[in-house]
């Protein structure tokens, strides 16, 4: 399962927050991580907040696009209908 993440580094806490659209009209879900946007930290940080947040093993969850970019493309191994599964849809608005 791809997800589409729009992530604040430098951020207070770690933290997910709520659903945003870019200009197209894509849906992403905002993330905010402590961790400074050098040598990949925050990658690591978005992969761990989001597999904690879905019960995953942090190897589960892949940052795939966006390395350098604040809008990131997520892979998330999780099977249909699973728990996991059912909190992303919520989060993207379809559950």
């Amino acid at each position: 399962m791809r997800l589409s993440v729009r992530v604040t580094p430098n951020a207070s806490a770690d933290r997910i927050e709520d659903l945003t659209h870019d200009a197209d009209g894509r849906p992403s879900l905002k993330v905010r991580v402590r961790a400074v946007p050098e040598k990949g930290k925050a990658n690591v940080a978005v992969e761990a907040l989001l597999a904690k947040a879905l019960g995953l093993p942090k190897s589960a969850v892949k940052v795939v696009t966006g390395q350098a970019s604040r809008t990131k493309g997520v892979d998330i191994e999780t099977e249909n209908g699973s728990a996991a599964a059912r909190q992303i849809e919520e989060w993207m608005g379809d559950g």
